[in-house]
């Protein structure tokens, strides 16, 4: 019979209760996040990669570094124990109605500003490694093309993780990471590397240009004043309590212009915020004007 995952385990090793516990407030009062039993054997996985590049003996002694140096420990932590799990269009209706219904409606309503062009501000707030902010800079090119030039288009990219922050930014990626995309934007937005870089990408100035990537706890003060046409919100809501998630879908209305869009991820819903917003597709929400 197969030990359990927990009780097979040498003591110096196990993750007791009481660590896991005080694991989990850290968590939750650093960034908001909620981690129950089910991510036990995750943070089990990492914390045992952290209590080996600390050199300690064990999952008590870290919980002791974080109690005595928690400020200075903070951001190591939260990047490793933080789930990055993203891809390349990932949820594709997302993309499909941003190039197919959005942006041409966005095209045909917006109005000229005092610098002569037309405004578009795009939000990819749990930004990750990069895959979601290029997917939408990618929608955007496709959808408007060499109207962009008349265009003051930005895309913003935030996450708590400054280690992701950084892969984003420099977008370069495992060819196998671009294998699903079809060849016309294989070519078009990515370029091989070579001699030893042969097995990497890179993204097209073309998209980064686009982009800005800011490192963001969510829970924090939001810097940005001006107003989103779209936000995307997506697979990070589900790691917060139900208080903390109305509190953010609160502070999303606000920055969303008046019929602006919000997108979720497929297991998330807007709970009671629901009333202030008009479903208009599969985790896609308008703001009530």
């Amino acid at each position: 019979m197969k030990p359990n995952s927990q009780n097979g385990r040498d003591k110096a090793v196990r993750l007791s209760d009481d660590d896991f516990a005080f694991i989990c407030d850290f968590v939750y009062q650093s960034t908001g996040i909620v981690l129950n039993d089910n991510k036990r054997e995750m943070v089990y996985r990492r914390l045992t990669r952290i209590v080996r590049e600390r050199k300690l003996n064990s999952f008590s002694d870290y919980c002791q570094l974080l109690k005595q140096q928690g400020a200075q420990e903070k951001d190591y932590f939260i990047n490793a124990i933080t789930t990055n799990l993203t891809s390349f269009f990932r949820e594709q209706h997302h993309f499909d109605y941003l190039v197919n219904e959005e942006l041409p409606r966005l095209m045909a309503e917006k109005t000229v500003q005092a610098n002569g062009k037309k405004r578009l501000r795009i939000w990819s707030s749990a930004s990750s490694t990069g895959e979601e902010p290029y997917s939408i800079a990618i929608s955007v090119l496709e959808a408007m093309q060499e109207q962009l030039s008349s265009w003051d288009a930005k895309i913003l990219a935030t996450d708590i993780d400054s280690n992701v922050l950084a892969a984003g930014k420099a977008g370069i990626y495992e060819d196998r990471r671009i294998e699903s995309l079809s060849e016309k934007f294989k070519q078009r937005y990515f370029h091989r590397g070579v001699g030893k870089n042969s097995s990497n990408v890179r993204v097209d100035k073309k998209l980064s240009d686009l982009i800005t990537f800011k490192q963001l706890n969510l829970l924090h003060e939001w810097p940005m004043k001006g107003e989103f046409d779209v936000i995307f919100c997506r697979n990070v809501i589900i790691y917060f309590d139900k208080p903390t998630q109305q509190e953010l879908f609160t502070r999303y209305y606000d920055l969303l212009k008046p019929g602006g869009l919000l997108m979720l991820g497929h297991s998330e819903n807007l709970g009671e915020f629901q009333q202030h917003f008009n479903t208009i597709g599969r985790t896609m929400f308008r703001k009530s004007k």
